[in-house]
């Protein structure tokens, strides 16, 4: 099959932004929490399992991931530098976290839906899709299984937890507008902040930094305005864009999602996804009582969803960014290294399993 010409991609691009801008500015002008990003979400997802050909170029999806980042590290404070001491105690509690989540939902799913132990592992992982995914390949695991529910979880979060958060009334207040200078004089500022955060974006991408393109420019921009050095910001218009940019790309996620495979797992999906955030609200209650954290801060830090999605979730409740992508990031790293360690074991389980039947 013949791919399809560049005419045609960009037709496809357009009506996918098309589908997000309505779903964003639906959800955003009515005031709902974080709006533009998940109304984005929701409607381009509900276009691709509807069957509509959506289509984000990786292209316009590295760019994004720049802007996303700058907007991000703007929200640094020097208040931030010196809440940073408090970080090392709470990634050491996100790793417990996240290994008591992981063998909570593996259980479920083993115990209540009947899984293998294998694609109950790779499913169970948080935040992991693509980690966990080029893993399960070289496994018995059902892949398209893990890979709906991972992506299930996804969407849910990123559509249900500000709400969740903005009801319990844990949302943070929007900062007061600050007056914009001259053009004359923030151009310069201006310059120096998206040059050097492009170039910081463009080696952490080169590194295979996960997340790469966010976190490089993040953690630039967080330097400039922290250290301040910089003061100025990418108009909110972009920003608003960006979250509308980033819906349409997680929502085009479910292009090609077998809708009949996808009602038999939706109850083992939320079923996991109710297990696993049950286990971080309990380590994110703890640790913000012990760390005297915001609990919506760590809540958000600790939510199984992607790094991307849930640093952009924190700007948009007016949270703390630059605490919750770091502690994704180390989510990452962690993940990274001991997944292979419980594929291991599951395997090793499985094997004793069979030679016992």
């Amino acid at each position: 099959m013949s791919r399809p010409s560049q005419l045609i991609l960009l037709r496809r691009f357009a009506e996918t932004l098309f589908y997000a801008a309505a779903g964003g500015a639906a959800f955003g002008l009515a005031g709902l929490p974080a709006g533009w990003l998940s109304g984005a979400i929701l409607l381009t997802a509900g276009a691709a399992l509807a069957g509509r050909p959506v289509h984000v170029p990786s292209v316009f999806a590295q760019i994004l991931f720049v802007v996303l980042g700058i907007s991000l590290g703007a929200a640094v404070t020097p208040d931030t530098v010196v809440r940073i001491a408090t970080w090392p105690v709470s990634m050491f509690a996100l790793a417990l976290a996240m290994s008591c989540s992981t063998l909570a939902i593996t259980v479920y799913l083993r115990r209540v839906h009947g899984w293998d132990i294998m694609s109950a592992v790779f499913a169970a992982a948080p935040g992991a899709l693509s980690q966990a995914l080029a893993l399960a390949a070289d496994t018995s695991a059902d892949l398209r299984s893990v890979a709906i529910v991972q992506t299930v979880r996804v969407l849910v979060l990123a559509v249900g937890l500000p709400l969740i958060i903005a009801a319990l009334g844990m949302a943070g207040a929007a900062p007061e507008p600050v007056p914009l200078p001259p053009l004359r004089e923030s151009t310069p500022e201006l310059a120096i902040l998206t040059t050097l955060s492009t170039l910081a974006a463009l080696v952490a991408y080169r590194l295979r930094l996960p997340g790469g393109l966010i976190v490089g420019s993040m953690v630039t921009s967080g330097i400039l305005h922290g250290a301040g050095w910089v003061h100025v910001n990418l108009p909110a218009g972009i920003a608003t864009a960006s979250f509308v940019g980033l819906g349409a790309l997680i929502g085009s996620r479910f292009l090609g999602t077998d809708l009949v495979r996808l009602r038999q797992l939706a109850g083992a999906a939320v079923g996991a996804l109710a297990v696993g955030m049950t286990v971080a609200a309990l380590f994110a209650f703890a640790v913000a009582g012990l760390l005297s954290l915001s609990f919506a801060d760590v809540l958000v830090a600790y939510a199984p969803g992607g790094l991307e999605a849930m640093t952009i979730l924190a700007f948009a409740l007016h949270l703390d960014p630059a605490f919750v992508g770091a502690h994704h990031l180390w989510r990452f790293f962690y993940v990274s290294v001991m997944m292979p360690v419980a594929v291991a074991y599951a395997e090793r389980r499985r094997r004793m399993s069979d030679d016992g039947q």
